[in-house]
């Protein structure tokens, strides 16, 4: 249990240094940093519960964290990119992808693999759940303004 808080401290706290770098102001920049502590949230929850594995668990995160960076950009009526970011950012596997440089220096062909794939599952994750809030949020959007019209 320590360990999750931990993580979860520290997910808002790097969210926190990219919310800072994207300019993001007063109310703005701790709401922005409570979206990487959502989205890590949501992460250990999914991969505890039953067999999920690192591919689906960011999928369902980071579709979280873009539904919470769309909702912030229409409450502070500004790009919902400048929310993302922070929210996606303690998904990004650094791990992973060090151990996978380190393999290839050392010629250790199965820990690229092996670190290369995780690293791969990590990063299709994060773009699908983004891709397909995203997409289905837009497809919201211009059905609600071709009722409009």
């Amino acid at each position: 249990m320590e360990t999750y808080l931990i993580q979860l401290a520290t997910a808002f706290i790097g969210s926190f240094g990219f919310a800072m770098l994207f300019n993001l102001r007063n109310r703005s920049l701790f709401a922005g940093a409570l979206g990487g502590f959502f989205t890590w949230l949501i992460y250990l929850i999914v991969r505890s519960c039953g067999d999920a594995g690192i591919f689906l668990s960011s999928v369902i995160a980071s579709g979280v964290g873009a539904l919470y960076a769309e909702l912030l950009a229409r409450i502070f009526k500004c790009p919902a990119t400048l929310f993302y970011i922070p929210a996606v950012v303690p998904l990004i596997s650094g791990s992973s992808l060090y151990y996978t440089m380190s393999a290839a220096v050392d010629a250790d062909w199965e820990g690229v693999r092996n670190y290369g794939l995780e690293t791969l599952y990590f990063t299709l994750g994060i773009a699908c759940g983004i891709f397909l809030v995203s997409g289905v949020l837009h497809i919201v959007r211009e059905n609600r303004h071709k009722k409009s019209t």
